[in-house]
């Protein structure tokens, strides 16, 4: 027999290898759903489904009415013979006259948000497809055989008439990037048209990605100055160049390895239950998922970022920041939000938050709701209305709503901007339909270059993808390795202890 003290130390060891082998079951069960589901909860939002919400009549009518309007602002001031869109313009519709400073200033990006804007006007017969076709034409020959570039990157600012530099600017990697954005939009949806094709894949295929590495093996450069060579900030953080990631890793002419896209910090924040990718203002959180689709897709390593999950999160968390600075600034509301990259009454400002941004005044930029319209239409639609139910004529006119407008002291911005107009349309016409979506993502360097990085397709928990091995093998298998390991470890540090056994 043995001794008391024997038997309680038996009984408690059984019992704790018990619960042991329990809790690693349990573990052992639930790991999969945990890898799946782990940028839902960090997102703090559920998984999105790539099925569009239903809308309202009435938000449909309101949404057609948005992008009707902000497409005008392409039409309007596309150059005829450039194809070169102007990087501002004013609320009625005239240009900057030559005694403000951006007369005549285009920039790439907002070409490039132009050319994806004329493969929707053609789809929702706003103008024909023919002259659409003839828009992209030329805006691709002065790209490809006429506009200053340098080992395929573009001038960020462009004089619209001639396509000369403009303010000594830089050749950009991200506004050369979101030009390409409409590039090889148009390249899809005119994949019938030859020239526009191969326009489009000589501008695409000239880009020397490498070259913007400036001898980093990883890191992008910002760009390059013909005075001072490369730009010392490079793409080193979370921010809107993840297209641009794509792009250079996904090139089939001038590629970088897939390893780049791990090289760059990812910090998280939490606000208001959220946890996210931050990225200050909003726009880099929307500008590459104007594009690419990021939906249903996750990183497939710890933590399993979904960045479409993410920029969800960003959005409501955004939107609960804004409520919480109405003790400051009483304007701000559950339907009046939105501080994302703007013009303010003291110039122009790349503001945000969270954190707390010290500019933040209490100005409202429609383009950050509706740049978000993919993402939260619940939050984004009913800021955007309410904006517009308000205000009306003074802040929404020929080009839906003005850049910013501040309701605590009445100021009300006299411009539109090439870029915000354009992010709310391609947004809009995501939620709507994902079409932009559709047609970029044929070009097979986007999803080559997500394969490549790791960013793959996971199922949602309600429908887990199964075990290489069946569930109920797999458990048996680790039950058994657990059991052998224990008897082992017994014996190994206890010999000759007498054991009972079942």
């Amino acid at each position: 027999m043995q001794p008391a003290s024997s038997l309680t130390r038996s009984s408690i060891s059984r019992r704790a290898w018990r619960a042991c082998l329990f809790l690693l079951l349990v573990c052992a069960i639930n790991s999969s759903a945990w890898a799946r589901g782990g940028a839902a909860r960090l997102s703090s939002t559920p998984v999105n489904t790539a099925t569009a919400p239903r809308l309202s009549a009435q938000d449909e009518a309101f949404l057609e009415d948005l992008s009707r309007r902000s497409f005008q602002y392409f039409l309007d001031h596309t150059d005829s013979r450039t194809g070169l869109v102007l990087d501002r313009a004013h609320t009625n519709g005239t240009a900057h006259n030559e005694r403000e400073p951006n007369h005549n200033i285009a920039s790439s990006a907002a070409t490039g948000f132009g050319l994806t804007a004329l493969c929707i006007a053609a789809h929702r017969h706003w103008i024909s497809h023919e002259e659409a076709r003839e828009r992209v034409r030329i805006t691709l020959r002065f790209y490809a055989e006429r506009a200053d570039q340098m080992h395929g990157w573009f001038y960020h600012w462009i004089d619209q008439k001639s396509g000369e530099r403009r303010w000594k600017s830089e050749f950009s990697s991200i506004d050369t990037a979101l030009l390409l954005g409409g590039v090889l939009t148009a390249r899809q949806y005119f994949h019938t048209d030859a020239e526009i094709v191969r326009l489009a894949t000589t501008i695409f295929e000239r880009v020397d990605f490498p070259w913007m590495l400036a001898g980093h093996p990883t890191l992008l450069s910002h760009g390059w100055k013909p005075e001072t060579g490369f730009l010392k900030p490079r793409w080193d953080t979370y921010s809107e160049h993840t297209m641009l990631q794509l792009l250079a890793i996904g090139s089939p002419a001038h590629p970088i390895g897939p390893r780049a896209w791990r090289a760059w910090s990812r910090e998280r924040i939490t606000y208001a239950g959220y946890t996210y990718l931050t990225g200050g203002p909003l726009f880099v959180h929307q500008y590459s998922h104007a594009w690419v689709d990021y939906r249903k897709r996750r990183e497939g390593w710890y933590p399993y970022t979904d960045y479409f999950a993410n920029s969800i999160a960003a959005t409501r968390a955004h939107r609960a920041f804004c409520i919480n600075l109405a003790a400051e600034f009483p304007d701000y509301s559950e339907n009046m939000w939105g501080i994302t990259a703007s013009d303010s009454a003291k110039g122009y400002v790349a503001w945000g938050g969270p954190p707390r941004d010290p500019a933040i005044d209490g100005t409202i930029v429609p383009s950050a709701a509706g740049g978000s319209l993919q993402f939260t239409p619940d939050i984004s639609i009913a800021a955007l209305r309410t904006m517009k139910e308000k205000y009306g004529e003074r802040i929404y006119g020929r080009y839906g709503f003005t850049v910013a407008f501040n309701p605590l002291t009445g100021w009300i911005g006299p411009d539109v901007i090439g870029i915000n107009v354009g992010i709310v349309l391609l947004s809009a016409e995501n939620l709507r339909t994902g079409n932009v979506w559709r047609w970029f993502m044929r070009n097979k360097e986007i999803p080559r270059a997500m394969h490549l990085v790791g960013l793959n397709y996971y199922i949602s928990q309600k429908k887990p993808r199964p075990f290489r091995k069946s569930s109920s093998n797999r458990r048996s298998h680790l039950l058994n390795r657990i059991r052998s390991s224990h008897r082992a470890t017994k014996d190994a540090v206890a010999p000759g202890v007498q054991r009972e056994r079942g």
